[in-house]
């Protein structure tokens, strides 16, 4: 283990030669909620980014938020800026009596390759409502209209409307927030370890099913499509294997339940910006756990490394 407490993920394989390594931390909880197992110091604080999203819902719902089904999964979302994500947007914007332009996360262009060609196609232009969060964003609105919060200052740290997702992480995590941030989109971040992000996606599946968490758990499992987008790796986790809870943040950051109380959380330590080894680290894991094999599993057991075009090596699990 390294003074950092992270280590070797995965190995980068090139034409039978390892030429590099994806270091980080995971932590697998067994279904009574012990560490089955775990690799570098699960317990040091992270940044779970946009793995905080379900629990930031959560707490919206708390404060009388009145969404259910796909636009309650958009509400967690990071979604991918396809026609059908802009449009649930739309719509709960609208219910709140707002448009785009209440929106305070800053504009980006789809994260959805085709989406993003379309929007520059027509002339368009990076976009608020295009950007990944403003399901989350719109959401957060909602709840402050619903309130008689002010709008204007809704990403202030404290804002009632951050307070309360504050609230929410240290409930369903189990533990203290002990480090404050921003996110990427403006909103509060806070930081827990990696066993209570997983422990957080535990409670989430385990909860009575009227309680907040739980709505939004089965509203996640329910639309995957909406908490991510169309061939991503949580819309395709939750729609492959029944019962899995799953969302990603950035800086290689990876959440699962499974509907047991198993659960797995992981950050690979470089960012891992294209993800190329969340995916085999997170199939190796839950191999460990004993899911059930899946043909999900293994379209993302090793991510292909490419030479001219064609394929001469993997990205793949070390644990």
């Amino acid at each position: 283990m390294t003074a950092q407490g992270v280590v070797p993920l995965a190995e980068i394989v090139r034409s039978g030669f390892t030429e590099g390594w994806h270091d980080g931390r995971l932590v697998a909880l067994a279904a009574d909620g012990s560490v089955e197992f775990a690799y570098g110091d699960v317990e040091a604080v992270m940044l779970p980014r946009s793995s905080n999203k379900p629990m930031q819902a959560v707490a919206m719902l708390e404060n009388g938020l009145d969404l259910t089904g796909e636009l309650l999964a958009l509400a967690a979302a990071s979604h991918a800026g396809e026609p059908f994500h802009l449009e649930g947007v739309h719509k709960i914007l609208a219910g709140a009596g707002l448009d785009e332009q209440a929106l305070a996360c800053p504009p980006d262009w789809p994260l959805a390759e085709q989406a993003k060609l379309a929007l520059v196609r027509s002339g368009g232009e990076m976009r608020r409502i295009t950007m990944n969060c403003s399901g989350k964003h719109a959401a957060m609105l909602a709840t402050c209209v619903i309130n008689h919060w002010p709008t204007a200052d809704y990403l202030a740290p404290d804002h009632p409307m951050q307070r309360a997702a504050r609230a929410a992480v240290e409930r369903l995590s189990g533990e203290p927030v002990t480090r404050d941030a921003v996110d990427g989109c403006g909103a509060p971040l806070y930081g827990i370890s990696l066993v209570g992000l997983a422990r957080a996606f535990r409670n989430a599946v385990l909860a009575d099913p009227q309680t907040p968490e739980r709505r939004v758990a089965d509203a996640m499992r329910a639309h995957p499509e909406y908490v991510s987008g169309t061939d991503r790796l949580d819309t395709d986790l939750m729609a492959g294997i029944p019962g899995l809870l799953a969302k990603g943040g950035a800086e290689g950051v990876q959440a699962v339940a499974l509907s047991d109380g198993r659960a797995v959380a992981l950050k690979v330590g470089d960012g891992d910006h294209d993800r190329r080894a969340v995916g085999p680290v997170l199939v190796a894991a839950l191999r460990r756990l004993g899911v059930e094999e899946a043909p999900v599993l293994g379209r993302y057991a090793e991510t292909p490394l490419l030479g001219g075009g064609h394929p001469v090596g993997a990205v793949r699990s070390m644990i």
